[in-house]
This record gives C-alpha cells, sequence and structure tokens, in this order.
C-alpha cells in the first residue's frame, strides 16, 4: 500500500411513493426503480468536490454503487444514500443507566450526516435499523439535533428501517418507517439474512490487519459479489471483527473482502487475511 492507514473522522425520487405519515410503518416495502433524468447529475453544492472526493466502487448483486470512506452507501441511479447503525442518543441512554459519556454523539453523527447530504444531494436517504439507540431516543433528542434532523430531510424522502433497538415506528423525527427497502435487485434491511443482494447493517464489522508491523483495525464494509454488511455509522458505536463466526455463517464462507475505512480513502482485504481478535 502506498498510503499509510489512518482513522477515519470521528466519526422528486424513485422512492417518492414510499412515503408516510409520521408514525405509521409500512411492511417490506418494494419500489419500482425509476431513473432519474438525464439531466441531472446531481452535483454537490459548490461545484467539483464530487470529482475529487475518493471513493470505492462496488457492485453487488450486479448493481452498481459507491462505498464512500465516511461509512455511507451511494447509488446513482437512484439518488439513494445509506447509512447503517445510526445509535442516536446512545450517550443519553447510558447516562440515564449512570454511565456517563459525552452528550454529543447525536450532534456529531448528524453533522457527519449532513456532510454527506451536501455532497452527494441524494433524492433518498436509507437508515439501516438502530437508528435509535432505544425506544425514548427521539424524546430525548434535543431541539436543536431535532432541527438539524428536520433540515437534513427537507425536499428528499427519508425512511426509518427498523432495527432491533428501535423497532417501532418513533413520533417526531419525521421520515417513513418500514421494515425493509426492495428497490431494484437490492434490499435495504436490520438484520441479515443472508439473501442475493442484501444491503444490511447490525453486525458493525471491523477487520484487524497486519500494517507495518502492527496491528491497525478499522470499521469496514463486509461484502462479496452479492450482499454486503454496512459499517455502523454512529460515533459511539463498538464493532464485530470479521472474523468471527456471525460472518462466516453469513457469507458461507470466508471467501468475502472487507473494505476498511480510512480517513479519505478505502483499503480493500481479503477476509482470511484478516486477524481475529
Amino acid at each position: 500500500m502506498r498510503h499509510a492507514l489512518s482513522p477515519s473522522p470521528v466519526g422528486g425520487g424513485s422512492a417518492a411513493e414510499a412515503r408516510q405519515g409520521e408514525g405509521g410503518r409500512g411492511g417490506v416495502l418494494s419500489v419500482t426503480p425509476s431513473r432519474p433524468p438525464a439531466a441531472v447529475d446531481l452535483p454537490p453544492p459548490g461545484g467539483g468536490e464530487a470529482r475529487s472526493r475518493n471513493r470505492f466502487d462496488i457492485t453487488i448483486n450486479s448493481v452498481p454503487l459507491h462505498a464512500d470512506p465516511a461509512g455511507a452507501l451511494y447509488w446513482p441511479e437512484q439518488g439513494l444514500l445509506a447509512v447503517a447503525d445510526l445509535h442516536l442518543e446512545k450517550g443519553s441512554s447510558f447516562a440515564a443507566r449512570g454511565q456517563l459519556l459525552p452528550p454529543y454523539d447525536s450532534a456529531e453523527t448528524l453533522a457527519r450526516l449532513a456532510h454527506l447530504i451536501a455532497h452527494y444531494a441524494p433524492r433518498t436517504v436509507v437508515a439501516l435499523g438502530d437508528n435509535f439507540h432505544d425506544g425514548g431516543g427521539p424524546a430525548r433528542l434535543s431541539d436543536e439535533n431535532r432541527w438539524s434532523l428536520r433540515a437534513l430531510q427537507r425536499g428528499r424522502d427519508w425512511i426509518w428501517i427498523a432495527g432491533n433497538h428501535d423497532p417501532e415506528p418513533a413520533a417526531g423525527v419525521g421520515g417513513a418507517f418500514h421494515e425493509t427497502l426492495a428497490l431494484g435487485g437490492l434490499t435495504f434491511r436490520h438484520l441479515p439474512s443472508g439473501a442475493h443482494g442484501d444491503i444490511c447493517g447490525h453486525l458493525h464489522p471491523v477487520a484487524r490487519i497486519a500494517h507495518r508491523g502492527r496491528a491497525v483495525s478499522r470499521r469496514c464494509f463486509a461484502a462479496d459479489t452479492t450482499r454486503l454488511v454496512m459499517p455502523a455509522f454512529g460515533v459511539f458505536t463498538g464493532g464485530l471483527n470479521v472474523r468471527d463466526a456471525a460472518f462466516a455463517d453469513l457469507f458461507g464462507t470466508l471467501a468475502f473482502t472487507a473494505h476498511m475505512l480510512g480517513a479519505d480513502r478505502i483499503y480493500s482485504f481479503a477476509a482470511k487475511r484478516c486477524l481475529g481478535d
């Protein structure tokens, strides 16, 4: 590798018909893909940033996607940005149990997400479950963070996928709630199912490699050609080593790839080359 690995920073659309009234939730949402008008190029504000930003092209179930070093997935054809495991209000959840953490995780996670939205200008944002750390998280969200979330949702479709930490629809956070989103050969869900076309979260994949005489651990995308597990996006989230049996069970083998997040690029390693804990 030519570049040293470094930590990532702390850190009118095709799904328009998916929008529901706040607090309601659909089940499995299936959307017929539609191509954006030819004139729409989704340039980022200010221009030029899309050409200079390092990103990694990855194909899942014959669908071309961009994996961003920040830990998000972008589908250019659909103008769709996906993130997983935000775990908003994890700090306040721990504080309520007497384990004090800095109370800034939601603000920082939303700021990181705002940077990506400004860059990609997506028509749809999909949050793949465990969006809040617990069922009381939406009520604990500060007015400032609630306003920030509303601002991010303005002018686009926003889909919350149900997670195991937040299985029920939440009031006051906008967007539509669904168990899964099926779109153009891909299915966005929280819990991995092993099916072809799955884009999921939940496992918080982390890869550990030997680099220049020391072990380096980073969040990563875990993927083969048919399915992908996204890294956790929330700033207070931990991770599960890709050599854990949960990943071998999911992919059926160690013949998958860990795409590690660097500060400004992605590094890919065969899972069998990665180190255990």
